[in-house]
């Protein structure tokens, strides 16, 4: 009896899991729809799922009318220069954090985490007058910037977690044995943490790849990411929902294709430690 009951738990739960997968998942599956859609077939009523007239005219037209490849680049550079920078500060902050703490880093911690809640636009402009007088806006190098700033809280909490479950013993046997502070972290914690390291990497790309707020206040043409080249078809004429879903479609492709393959590694790397 108990088997059973709890049998129809396990199946009532993963049905509950798919559901809420499908509703997740739904608004990406009709905006990749919608982009196959001619303008008047996208704002029909009632809307059409299946059986409509699929074209590929709005690719045709967005790859015409921006520079899809640039804005691309943009989009992996800004991402993948944020997420180095943030790991190269964040892993010697949370080695100290976690293996030489002080009486006041739990407080540290949560003072950084806090920075997280503040609105981004309360310092807008401050940042945007500093990026002026440096000459930093519609750079690249002033997108990382920003971007390792606001993201840095999320990757020290991340790894000074995965750090604290690993044993300190085994840092105390290489000193021990004579390894150099630069040699204990990088040739004995690192390799220890590959997968919380890993799993945060992946994460803080996906944060950097989809932010918005700070790439269309700070760029303008040159170092415009993805988010800029889908904000570029909302226009004083209105929204012309095909070719916008088109253009998200292609801005959101690639970072669903890197969370499919890497998926196991995300997984296994918030198991280590991230979410106890």
């Amino acid at each position: 009896m108990a088997r059973a009951v709890s049998t129809r738990r396990q199946v009532a739960v993963s049905i509950f899991a798919w559901l809420v997968g499908l509703a997740i998942f739904f608004p990406i599956l009709w905006t990749v729809l919608t982009s196959f859609k001619t303008e008047a077939e996208a704002i029909a009523s009632p809307p059409s799922f299946l059986l409509f007239d699929w074209t590929l005219d709005n690719y045709a037209e967005v790859q015409e009318r921006s520079d899809y490849f640039r804005h691309f680049m943009n989009s992996v550079v800004i991402s993948l220069g944020s997420t180095l920078l943030g790991l190269l500060i964040a892993i010697p902050a949370a080695w100290s954090m976690a293996f030489v703490p002080a009486k006041r880093t739990k407080d540290v911690l949560m003072w950084m985490l806090s920075t997280k809640m503040l609105p981004p636009v309360g310092v807008l402009i401050p940042i945007y007058l500093i990026f002026r007088d440096t000459g930093l806006l519609d750079t690249q190098i002033g997108l990382v910037i920003v971007l390792t700033l606001i993201n840095l809280p999320i990757i020290v909490w991340m790894l000074f977690t995965y750090f604290r479950e690993i044993p300190g013993e085994i840092l105390e046997a290489s000193r021990m044995d004579g390894a150099e502070l630069r040699s204990e972290i990088i040739y004995v914690l690192v390799p220890m943490a590959v997968p919380g390291i890993a799993s945060t990497l992946l994460l803080n790309i996906i944060l950097a790849w989809n932010e918005a707020f700070w790439t269309l206040n700070l760029t303008a043409a040159k170092a415009a990411p993805l988010t800029a080249f889908i904000a570029s078809y909302s226009s004083p004429e209105g929204l012309f929902y095909a070719k916008l879903s088109a253009a998200s479609t292609m801005a959101i492709a690639p970072i669903l294709i890197l969370g499919w393959f890497s998926q196991k590694q995300l997984v296994r790397g918030l198991t280590f430690g991230a979410v106890k």
